[in-house]
């Protein structure tokens, strides 16, 4: 597969990363802040939707065997387009139930669009390394529309509420040209043949997989320590560091570092082995994060080499184990319903990072813009995240040589 149907198939990633960023990070403070809503109400509502994303998207992923994955990556964009605008464009009345109903929309069409495109590169990959590549140029257009989607609020506008607003307004049209551009220049897939299964014994199929079970339980632990400091960033920035102003440029850096790294870890992963690559950024990102333990009110010098450094790491966690589940997904046959079910792991972690975090912040006292309870917004930030990083690094280890393909 030539190098530019790679980039034109991660094009794609990049519209939807910029869209992925306001809805996972940039929403929770958005209501806090804009429709005045109190964090408990906020976490529920977080939870409750996020759990029914996360719900749908085995199913999701058993419809992308059955149908063409292009087809259906179309189609669902159109979900994603309309509810994105309305998610950050909320009325002055009732913005619980309008977050809830939009959130709704926009994870229908996202989730259905980013299974579909993880099953065509899948698909559409000849080898393990043509996957690496696929998922490193997908996840490499990601990390540009994070950027972008981090960058652009502070540039556009005065106030970052305001910013984040006018987003909604930039992702139709960008949405429109990449679309274009990746249909246009890259092929169904040669391989994809339908599948007649129904949803549960495919389902069986995919968990009876020791090698996906073992991955799997890695990649939870991982993406819990992942999904907190997600999303307390923009809390641990303006409430800790004193640093809001700074927090956009803080961001871009974070993704900036992940998006440069990507061929680092493409090259180490090729040399040493996928396993042995992860293991490495794993490590990183534990250092990283215990320093940020350590910071406190104007320490911006510090916390951007904290962000380098984990942005570093997290070139590695966008590519390798998304390109192991690929190996494993195209060995059973059915790639979609294996992506299906790594969404829902991924989702479950950021829904239990929002449900479970916000509520015991308010708990302990914590209020944001305020100067109580930030010991437990570091903890919550900084070190609980290092345990969960540990585990997963300690589970890789033992694992390493059945999730190696």
């Amino acid at each position: 597969m030539t190098g530019g149907r790679i980039l034109a198939y991660g094009l794609l990633g990049l519209p939807l990363a910029f869209a992925a960023l306001p809805i996972y990070v940039h929403v929770p403070r958005f209501y806090a802040e804009a429709a005045g809503m109190n964090l408990a109400l906020l976490g529920a509502i977080l939870l409750g939707a996020r759990l029914f994303d996360a719900g749908i998207d085995p199913w999701l992923g058993w419809l992308a065997d059955r149908v063409k994955r292009p087809q259906m990556v179309a189609v669902a964009l159109i979900p994603f387009t309309l509810g994105f605008v309305a998610l950050l464009n909320p009325p002055a009345q009732d913005a619980g139930l309008w977050l809830l109903g939009s959130l709704a929309l926009t994870y229908i069409g996202f989730s259905a669009a980013s299974v579909a495109y993880q099953a065509w590169g899948a698909d559409i990959g000849e080898n393990s390394g043509t996957r690496t590549r696929l998922t490193a140029a997908r996840e490499g257009f990601g990390l540009i529309g994070v950027i972008l989607a981090a960058v652009l609020p502070v540039v556009i506008a005065v106030t970052m509420v305001e910013g984040v607003a006018r987003l909604a307004w930039i992702l139709p049209p960008v949405l429109l040209v990449a679309a274009l551009i990746t249909f246009g220049l890259v092929s169904a897939g040669q391989h994809f043949v339908a599948s007649a299964e129904p949803l549960l014994p495919s389902l069986r199929r995919v968990i009876g997989d020791q090698a996906f079970r073992r991955l799997l339980l890695v990649f939870v632990f991982n993406g819990i320590a992942a999904a907190l400091p997600a999303t307390l960033f923009l809390f641990f920035v303006a409430d800790v560091l004193q640093l809001e102003s700074a927090s956009g440029p803080l961001l871009a850096l974070y993704f900036i570092s992940g998006a440069a790294s990507l061929p680092l870890w493409v090259k180490l992963a090729a040399r040493y082995g996928r396993v042995v690559a992860w293991g490495v950024a794993m490590a990183l990102s534990i250092v990283a994060f215990g320093g940020a333990s350590l910071l406190g009110s104007g320490d911006l010098i510090p916390f951007a080499l904290i962000c380098l450094a984990s942005g570093i790491a997290l070139g590695a966690d966008l590519t390798l184990p998304a390109a192991i589940a690929a190996d494993i997904g195209e060995r059973q046959g059915q790639a979609g319903a294996c992506f299906g079910v790594w969404n829902l792991v991924a989702k479950l972690n950021l829904a239990l990072a929002a449900g479970l975090s916000l509520p015991l912040l308010a708990l302990l006292g914590y209020l944001p813009g305020g100067a109580t309870g930030l010991p437990a917004l570091t903890f919550a930030y900084a070190l609980l995240p290092l345990l969960f990083k540990a585990l997963a690094g300690l589970l890789l280890w033992r694992w390493r040589h059945s999730l190696e393909i």
